[in-house]
């Protein structure tokens, strides 16, 4: 799963399974352009994955934010061409359906969706004339079980499912692959620090291996997708979740 030569954008690099991704991508040889929010957190990942001798450029940048993330992706763009997209960034806004407000669901739907979607077709014309090209967008398995409480983050995220099936069929003809992957419990910095023990202990309950996954689980995933070892799989949404979910 060689990834010299190629570069890949990764959202939400900053952390979790971001920061992850874009360690497992630079030990494969992948160069990086790095997103995130946090730019603090952001300049500890990259300063880390350079040391594999990759090209690394972070940037910090809020990405619902449309108008300063396509000037950033001008500029990056001009420096090296993009043929791997992961769509890794994501927040929550939990709430019942009674509970959750418009503004909050519409802005969880922008993350996981809209911003997605933007960098999609900004990327995807060069991938298709290249000839080569690798989209991965995570989702979740509340994209396909729903969550109690989780009405936006499972709605958007079912979307995602939605937004990589027909991406698929349009830019398979032109050696472009876009595949989801859907992330069970993992231990990310949101959920270690958020999530009250009770909830995880239900879901690891569910979970046939009887654990929370680990950020390099995913992450493996996805570097996999990325590489001419998944040349023949598209439009798939792939479970990472220790069985939760099936």
């Amino acid at each position: 799963m060689d990834l010299t030569g190629h570069r890949a954008l990764i959202t939400g690099a900053g952390q979790g399974i971001g920061r992850a991704c874009a360690e497992v991508f630079a030990s494969r040889g992948a160069d990086l352009v790095l997103l995130d929010k946090n730019s603090e957190t952001l300049d500890q990942v990259a300063g880390e994955v350079a040391k594999n001798g990759v090209w690394v450029v972070a940037r910090s940048v809020d990405l619902t934010d449309l108008d300063s993330l396509g000037s950033v992706l001008e500029e990056i763009r001009g420096e090296r061409v993009i043929d791997i997209l992961v769509n890794n960034a994501g927040f929550d806004r939990p709430g019942t359906t009674a509970k959750i407000d418009m503004e909050g669901f519409g802005d969880v739907l922008g993350i996981h969706l809209s911003v997605p979607l933007f960098l999609i077709k900004a990327l995807l014309p060069s991938m298709k004339s290249a000839g080569w090209g690798r989209i991965i967008n995570v989702s979740s398995i509340y994209g396909l079980i729903g969550g109690k409480g989780e009405v936006a983050y499972s709605t958007a995220k079912a979307g995602v499912i939605g937004l990589v099936k027909s991406v698929a069929k349009e830019a398979g003809k032109e050696g472009v692959t876009v595949n989801a992957v859907l992330p069970g419990l993992t231990r990310t910095p949101t959920i270690e620090n958020f999530m009250a023990d009770r909830f995880k202990d239900e879901i690891i309950e569910d979970t046939p291996l009887g654990r929370i996954g680990e950020t390099q689980e995913i992450a493996k995933v996805i570097a996999f997708l990325a590489s001419n070892d998944a040349s023949f799989i598209t439009g798939a949404a792939i479970p990472v979740s220790g069985g939760w979910g099936m």
